[in-house]
């Protein structure tokens, strides 16, 4: 990690606005070349809202890049002064050279869909950012830290944390809907139950019901059996009577 004699020195606290600040601007950059490459109208409303949250990220960068060049001018012909060493003030000048760069090469990417040459060796806007190349390191200094490695480190490090809270979030869902799950299995298996217990009332009186209706059945049997009897009693009685009749006249 990045080391100073002192851990109240402003340019450390800058330095994390800075880094901090570079990384959102990356992510409005890539923002910006994805809708750019689908936009098919110059003009198009949501091509200007990515350039111009862009271009308000870049000079805000630009600006606090601005006080971490001053400071390091500031402390650069006398490091013991301010508590220094010579690898601090060489890894001092390679992030302003390096986040100098960066910024320059999307403001660069700016002005080629404007067509418009900015000045200042391509920094727009008239910003006053002092030309990173002024702080350039001569290749084979061994006192200076990786940089670059050291910032691909913590962007790694960064992914990995918002990846674990990606897994949390995921892993809480889960566990969610796991839950909701077993809420449910337990009222399925208490309607299954009360079913059960539907279907066996059921069955217990359609069994009376079949055997009442075959007992119903049954008297009406012996009812129309009696009936049939008495009907042919009284037929027959009026036979006798009118044949008793005849006989008589």
């Amino acid at each position: 990690m990045m080391s100073s004699t002192n851990e109240e020195d402003p340019f450390l606290q800058v330095q994390q606005d800075v880094l901090a600040q570079l990384q959102s601007t990356r992510s409005l950059f890539t923002s910006y070349l994805r809708i750019r490459s689908l936009s098919t109208a110059a003009d198009s409303p949501e091509l200007a809202s990515a350039r111009a949250d862009l271009e308000s990220a870049l000079s805000s960068l630009a600006e606090d890049l601005g006080d971490l060049v001053e400071s390091v001018r500031a402390v650069e012909s006398d490091p013991a002064q301010y508590g220094l060493d010579a690898g601090e003030v060489t890894r001092r000048k390679r992030l302003v050279q390096e986040v100098g760069g960066e910024i320059e090469d999307m403001r660069e990417e700016l002005a080629k869909v404007s067509g418009i040459q900015q000045q200042g060796g391509g920094r727009g806007g008239g910003s006053d950012l002092p030309d990173p190349s002024a702080f350039a390191i001569a290749d084979g200094d061994a006192d200076g830290d990786d940089y670059a490695a050291e910032f691909e480190q913590q962007q790694q490090q960064q992914i990995l944390r918002e990846q674990d809270q990606h897994l949390d979030g995921v892993f809480q869902t889960v566990g969610n809907l796991r839950r909701q799950a077993d809420d449910m299995g337990r009222e399925l298996e208490e309607q299954r139950e009360m079913l059960e217990v539907v279907d066996t009332v059921a069955d217990r009186v359609g069994g009376r019901l079949q055997t009442g209706v075959e007992k119903l059945r049954y008297v009406m049997r012996r009812n129309e059996d009696r009936l049939s009897s008495c009907c042919i009693a009284v037929l027959i009685l009026v036979l006798i009577i009118l044949l008793v009749l005849l006989l008589i006249l």
